[in-house]
């Protein structure tokens, strides 16, 4: 079992940046892909990035790129998603998720486990 805590999120102008962590308890965490995902009211979950276990590699949804990093320190047992020049088409509930070996790693239906979310706002 992990148990994942997310935190970070707010209220934010367009343009702006927030960095969200999500604290990882539980299984060793360097064993487990982390994901980073969001759903805004009335949509479905969506893909923001992945993560695999050393670092090595990083995955990002388009829209994204350029503007959001993920990185994680395996000896604080958290990830981070560094979110830069945000729009308010970025606002949503974001949350992080850990999987073992996701085969695709930008498929929520990969992922065992969820934490709770964190709201993110972006203002116009």
């Amino acid at each position: 079992q992990v148990q994942l805590v997310e935190s970070g999120g707010g209220l934010v102008q367009a343009g702006g940046s927030l960095r969200l962590s999500c604290a990882a308890s539980g299984r060793p965490f360097s064993s487990y892909y982390m994901g980073w995902f969001r759903q805004a009211p009335g949509k479905e979950r969506e893909f923001v990035a992945a993560i695999s276990w050393n670092g090595g590699r990083t995955y990002y949804k388009d829209s994204v790129k350029g503007r959001f990093t993920i990185s994680r320190t395996n000896a604080k047992n958290t990830v981070y998603l560094q979110m830069n020049s945000l729009k308010p088409e970025d606002t949503a509930v974001y949350y992080c998720a850990a999987d073992l070996l996701p085969q695709h790693p930008d498929g929520s239906y990969e992922y065992d486990y969820w934490g709770q979310g964190t709201q993110v706002t972006v203002s116009s």
